[in-house]
């Protein structure tokens, strides 16, 4: 009751407070696939808030949505899956409770993804013509929406037109109506496989025929991306369809991921094999792929709606699930655009460089661990994670990943 209570005070606080993007952004995105090739990026959206008048009138709440880029990945032709392709490529994933028989769609092109590769002013014809490529892309190809989403279709509108109308800076085309909060993580080509497989394995069922149903709660946007990430080995797993009661009081929220998501790539530094040990997903981050949760390369990413704008409203909003006055989540979001190494490449670098010599500098001798619980009773499993961060640290602290 008190979490409920808090989540009804931050709705009434946050709706008051525009969300800023007057703040730093990550290093420019072709330098950045240049540095790591394969990335995934997890994007806190604002509201949306379409101005009346001109097509559907989508007003949403300050919770607002989240989506996933996967640079690295392809999609196939036809009904949303994924592929493993160049670093050169890319897909923009997003959930939406639209959707009958997919969990998730896929928009190729990271411009066309998050901008609708509209360079300026969002006009009427520039809106149409966003919603046209995203047609003749394909975006919603063998994919079926529930029934009450046209329910309020005027007279005149087809179908497929609709679709898309319902789900332009959603799905596709972010920026002409939403800000976005961005957290991007370099991965391997194995993490990448490790993803894909795991994103369609998620659309499955519902490709097979079982209806899918979103659920705040239960089943959302983030737990979507989350467990994305986790299939990685960057985190545990966020459990979906737990019983309501108790996942009312448990749920990810869109900023709130992207804070999460920064200092587990940042500030959770394991300091030595003994952390790494302890910590299930990092060591078997560590032991398949060779690096830490926490590794070079982890930037974050501030921008606003497209202006000036004859289609939505920019002064948009997007709440902490937090306790409004001692919570920790504004301060630590405020400190991620204030602090370089969250923001800049180089800074990043040179801090996990600095973390990791230091690492090695304190590293105790293998035979000092293994005369302790629980790494005495596995002294081999241990040894290799030894060997391993051992490895890691001096990848690190050459500081490139």
């Amino acid at each position: 009751m008190r979490r409920l209570a808090t989540l009804l005070l931050a709705l009434w606080v946050g709706g008051c407070a525009v969300a800023r993007f007057d703040v730093p952004g990550a290093a420019d995105e072709a330098a950045y696939r240049g540095e790591h090739g394969y990335y995934a990026e997890y994007c806190a959206l604002t509201q949306i808030l379409k101005k009346p008048g001109f097509g559907a009138d989508i007003r949403g709440q300050v919770g607002g949505h989240a989506v996933f880029y996967l640079n690295g990945a392809c999609r196939e032709p036809g009904y949303p899956v994924l592929r493993v392709c160049s670093p050169e490529d890319g897909v923009g994933l997003s959930m939406n409770a639209h959707f009958r028989n997919a969990k998730w769609v896929a928009t190729p092109g990271r411009d066309f993804f998050f901008a609708g590769e509209v360079r300026r002013a969002v006009t009427h014809e520039a809106y149409r013509a966003v919603q046209r490529e995203a047609q003749a892309r394909g975006i919603y190809d063998g994919v079926v929406f529930h029934d009450e989403v046209f329910d309020a279709m005027p007279a005149g509108w087809a179908v497929r037109d609709w679709m898309y109308e319902m789900s332009v800076a959603t799905d596709y085309g972010i920026a002409l109506g939403r800000g976005r909060y961005c957290a991007r993580v370099p991965v391997t080509p194995g993490q990448m496989a490790q993803m894909v497989a795991f994103l369609n394995e998620q659309n499955a069922p519902y490709r097979a025929g079982a209806p899918f149903r979103w659920s705040v709660f239960q089943d959302n946007c983030i737990h979507l991306a989350h467990n994305a990430l986790a299939a990685a080995g960057l985190w545990a797993p966020w459990r979906t369809h737990r019983p309501l009661p108790i996942a009312v009081l448990d749920f990810p929220v869109p900023k709130n991921e992207f804070v999460n998501l920064m200092r587990r790539t940042n500030d959770e530094w394991l300091a030595d094999p003994g952390a790494v040990y302890a910590d299930v997903p990092a060591r078997r981050m560590l032991l398949e792929h060779g690096r830490l949760p926490a590794w070079p390369g982890a930037l974050a990413e501030a921008q606003g709606a497209l202006t000036p704008n004859d289609v939505y409203d920019t002064g948009l909003s997007l709440i902490f699930y937090d306790e409004p006055l001692l919570g920790r989540y504004q301060p630590r979001f405020d400190r991620i655009f204030e602090e370089a190494r969250y923001l800049e490449s180089g800074a990043n670098r040179a801090w996990f460089a600095a973390r990791a010599a230091q690492a090695q500098r304190a590293m105790r001798p293998l035979d000092w661990w293994l005369a302790r619980e629980p790494y005495r009773s596995d002294p081999a499993g241990f040894s290799l994670v030894y060997e391993r961060y051992r490895a890691a640290l001096a990848a690190a602290s050459g500081a490139r990943p």
